[in-house]
């Protein structure tokens, strides 16, 4: 039992949903290190939501919104930190729900989809043989997507992903919203918009915007003209840097 009053409990409440969904056989142990990394730029950027990463959360929720075909690409490590948050947007876009797996089990594909459907997800995309078609000149498992979801979307928004499907989704001529708390990544380098935010606080803030756009799409194409995704990831180099420097002169 962690005690709400221990300084790190919201860390540590994520940590253990991980090591939890590890155990039950739907998180990679590769999703643990993952976690730990994600964990460590969190520190740096302060564990808060800073503007620039507002400003990439804006952008997405009017990506999402001028969308024909939205797709929500969903890993087990997001299956396990945020599974009623991807319902929530998703419907909210609307938006398809779609699994996909650098380590891809039928058993975990499985899973996944009973903790999304558990949460109100009433279709999701990706399982079995739903995955049937392939991403060109991607040779990991996440090559596989549904024929129906991924494979024809025109925007994917990808939590906690891996820099290659990205690269090749972009390559195939889609919008591609990362959420990744590393601005240093090829995921967020190769996204056309990067949250450099931990996805348990990005994810609430979308779909706050998201609704919020909604009353009001008269902005949205404003708003994607004026975003500019290397300004973004710029700037929360520099947000870790100045940073860094405040706290080491504190020590001196």
């Amino acid at each position: 039992m962690i005690p709400p009053t221990h300084p790190r409990y919201r860390s540590l409440l994520e940590r253990e949903k991980i090591v939890e969904g590890a155990r039950e056989g739907y998180v990679a142990l590769q999703g643990l290190i993952a976690q730990g990394r994600g964990e460590c730029f969190d520190y740096l950027i302060g564990e808060e939501t800073q503007p620039f990463a507002q400003r990439a959360i804006e952008a997405a929720a009017a990506a999402l919104l001028a969308a024909r075909r939205p797709v929500i690409s969903v890993n087990g490590n997001v299956a396990a930190l945020a599974p009623g948050d991807v319902v929530r947007l998703a419907k909210a876009v609307p938006a398809l729900i779609e699994v996909n797996l650098f380590y891809r089990t039928r058993e975990r594909e499985k899973k996944i989809a009973e903790i999304l459907r558990r949460h109100g997800a009433e279709e999701v995309l990706g399982v079995g043989e739903d995955a049937a078609c392939t991403i060109p000149e991607l040779f990991s498992e996440r090559r596989r997507v549904s024929c129906r979801g991924i494979y024809t979307a025109d925007v994917v928004l990808v939590p906690l992903e891996d820099g290659d499907r990205t690269e090749a989704l972009r390559k195939m001529g889609k919008t591609v919203i990362a959420i990744d708390l590393n601005p240093l990544s090829r995921t967020a380098r190769a996204a056309s918009i990067t949250i450099v935010d931990n996805v348990t606080r990005a994810l609430p803030r979308l779909v706050e915007a998201v609704e919020n756009l909604k009353k009001d799409r008269s902005q949205i194409q404003d708003i994607l003209a004026r975003y500019n995704n290397s300004a973004v990831l710029a700037e929360a180099l520099l947000h870790i840097k100045t940073r860094l420097e405040k706290i080491a002169s504190e020590m001196l």
